[in-house]
């Protein structure tokens, strides 16, 4: 049965020049590279300059995912914002990216699930491009932690890292079977309840402040590698195909111990899993897409391929989507 599919036309992603790394963050914190990599597998990321804002970031990786694309801003009618990091509380950070990119058209706009925030804002854009309401969009994730962390916090500073990743989509009219390019399933979820294992201490209506990240380490690891499994299967169960069918599984970039315990929990083998964590850190909204962008530029990634997207964050939100590449 034919039906309109959101199909991934082009992927981009920018990182700061900056590059910090663990021994870096041993000058200024209570830390060694030994523990990092140990409890997280993260050796290096990325700190934008004084002068970056979370909305320079994303246009720079918009810019590189059209160009991908073969397309220009004139051919995009959505954008879609993933960031928990936004340039201010209003106006949304993606108004400012369409007229950094010179799109005087269409709508754009931010969409906040934290660490979750890209798969959402993938969602949100299919339905989009799938009721016929824009043709093409881009999704955006787009991050600068560094600007909400308490660098004297061992256990939060060493985690994170600024970057932001993109990818246009396209509406295209296929066939409606598994073997479609596009967006296959995508399943999205929320649990408010556990909101005090993961936040940020601060807020316009609350403290009038920016705030600090706090996070429960141990409780976020238990219940990501909990959650997140029942959640992939129910988004193949979807589309009725096994694990086994999956090319790439490409996670949110958390921890290495959270993505290797899920692949296990799941069957899936280490060469089939996406890992960008080491150099790029813990960048939350942006790390499906910039991990999407690196796998895509070396080779692995290719047309045809099964890719399945995870990611867990703040709040607490999680979701899945499965992608015909």
């Amino acid at each position: 049965m034919a039906t309109l599919r959101s199909v991934v036309r082009g992927v981009g992603s920018y990182l700061p020049a900056n590059r910090v790394t663990n021994a870096d963050l041993a000058k200024i914190v209570d830390t060694s590279d030994e523990w990092i990599v140990q409890r997280t597998g993260i050796r290096a990321r990325r700190r934008a300059a004084d002068n970056e804002v979370t909305s320079d970031l994303a246009t720079r990786a918009a810019e590189r995912a059209l160009e991908s694309a073969g397309l220009t801003a004139a051919d995009i009618d959505l954008i879609v914002l993933a960031t928990s990091t936004p340039d201010n509380t209003f106006p949304a950070t993606a108004t400012t990216v369409q007229a950094n990119l010179g799109m005087t058209h269409g709508a754009a706009f931010d969409v906040q699930a934290v660490c979750t925030g890209f798969v959402y804002g993938l969602t949100i854009a299919d339905n989009f491009l799938r009721s016929g309401s824009a043709k093409r969009a881009l999704v955006i994730g787009a991050e600068i932690y560094s600007r909400i962390l308490d660098w004297t916090d061992r256990t939060t500073c060493v985690l994170f890292g600024d970057g932001a990743g993109a990818v246009v989509l396209e509406a295209t009219m296929s066939d409606g079977s598994i073997q479609d390019h596009g967006i296959l399933a995508a399943r999205l979820r929320s649990d408010g309840r556990h909101k005090s294992k993961l936040l940020v201490d601060g807020g316009p209506s609350s403290t009038g402040t920016v705030g600090h990240l706090r996070m429960d380490g141990k409780e976020v690891f238990k219940l990501a590698v909990g959650m997140v499994p029942q959640i992939l299967s129910d988004t193949l169960d979807d589309v009725g195909l096994p694990f086994e069918a999956v090319d790439w599984f490409v996670p949110h970039q958390a921890n290495r111990r959270i993505i290797d315990a899920t692949a296990e929990k799941l069957g899936l083998p280490p060469h089939k899993v996406v890992l960008t964590v080491e150099e790029h850190a813990n960048t939350s909204s942006a790390s499906i897409p910039l991990a999407l962008d690196v796998a895509v530029k070396d080779g692995r990634i290719k047309k045809g391929d099964l890719v399945l997207l995870e990611a867990m964050g703040g709040g607490f939100t999680w979701g899945a989507a499965l992608i015909r590449w």
